[in-house]
């Protein structure tokens, strides 16, 4: 097998009592894989994933966003922001014109689902209280929808209600004035 340029592979074993797994690194010398312990960046090693039966895997420890587009909003500073669409005002979303064919059936009354990368949230913490309420206990960042979080990924339900050009103003979005928007999708109900 052939690996990508200026990757290194390697064979680890990932977790105790898991079989050697042979894998392949996209960058860094070869080195074993471990979890992050305390004091420990989350970015510090390259993670194996253990697979079904004995495999080759390709791992790539890191990947790039481009933004698709940009909120223009009426907020401007975080502390603005409301929780989820809870008080969130109209916001426009600005298209690039790199993606102009992609955005070109977007219409006022779809139903969206708006990804955006929260570019000032940590990416460092792990574990939070919910909504900002000491009094809740500290619970892990993937079981809330804390902005700050190891990949600071912004997901936002809204409806279209206007189009100009290269941007859609929606009804309601809770993001920041210049914040980066990385994907578009629509809307879809809950699973029957």
């Amino acid at each position: 097998m052939t690996y990508p340029k200026g990757t290194a592979s390697v064979t680890v074993r990932p977790w105790p009592n898991v079989p050697l797994r042979r894998c392949c690194w996209s960058s860094g010398p070869p080195r074993s894989a471990r979890r992050p312990s305390a004091g420990r960046s989350l970015w510090a090693a390259p993670w194996a994933v253990p697979a079904a039966g004995e495999q080759t895997v390709v791992v790539q420890t890191s990947y790039g966003l481009v933004p698709i587009g940009w909120v223009q909003s009426a907020l401007r500073v975080l502390d603005d922001a409301p929780n989820q669409r809870e008080g969130a005002p109209r916001a426009w979303i600005r298209f690039g014109e790199q993606v102009a064919e992609g955005a070109k059936d977007l219409r006022p009354g779809d139903e969206i689902v708006v990804l955006t990368w929260l570019h000032l949230s940590p990416r460092d913490e792990l574990s939070t209280h919910p909504e900002d309420d000491m009094s809740q206990p500290l619970t892990g960042v993937f079981s809330t929808c804390s902005p700050n979080r190891p990949n600071p990924i912004g997901l936002h339900r809204a409806r279209i209600v206007a189009r100009e050009g290269l941007r859609i103003e929606v009804d309601a979005l809770e993001a920041i004035d210049g914040t980066p928007v990385v994907d578009v999708k629509p809307a879809i109900g809950p699973p029957a």
